[in-house]
């Protein structure tokens, strides 16, 4: 009558063995293996900075950085193609001053982070441009479609429009 039942308790057995197995849990989810040749010790960032003080609006610039012991790096705002590098440049187009910031994960779960500020300053408009917008009807306060600035001019794209 026990042998009749074999198969039926040795699949139950592996059953119950799986499931305790299953609910055994490691110590860190996420097992990460230190790369041969790397040195041992806490995460450092080594550099982290854009190839330019200040842009204007529209110009590319090259923000670099380098981590050493980082098993993960993320720089906010989101940038494609971060990973751990002891020296790499990303591309970057900022649209308006930007506040970068690096955080950097370790093997050991400690955190560095390190950021600065890349200003980016407005467009300037010709004088081509508002020696136009003047004559288009000097008896009116005349405009660049926009932010209000110099002389009643609106500061902006470069259609022309009478201002109220």
């Amino acid at each position: 009558m026990l042998f009749r039942f074999t198969k039926f308790w040795v699949a139950l057995g592996l059953l119950v063995a799986m499931w305790g197995l299953g609910t055994v849990r490691r110590s860190d989810p996420h097992a990460w293996v230190r790369p041969i040749g790397s040195r041992p010790g806490p995460v450092r960032i080594l550099q982290f900075y854009a190839s330019v003080g200040s842009i204007t609006a529209g110009q590319k610039a090259l923000l670099c950085y380098g981590v050493e012991n980082a098993r993960s790096v993320r720089i906010s705002p989101m940038l494609p193609g971060v990973y751990p590098a002891v020296s790499r440049c990303v591309e970057i187009l900022p649209e308006h001053t930007t506040h970068y910031m690096i955080m950097a994960e370790g093997y050991d779960g400690q955190v560095a982070t390190r950021s600065f500020t890349l200003a980016v300053q407005a467009v300037p408009v010709s004088p081509e441009i508002l020696n136009y917008a003047e004559a288009a009807d000097p008896g009116r306060r005349c405009g660049l479609r926009g932010e209000r600035g110099f002389r009643g001019l609106v500061r902006g794209d470069l259609t022309p429009h009478l201002a109220v």
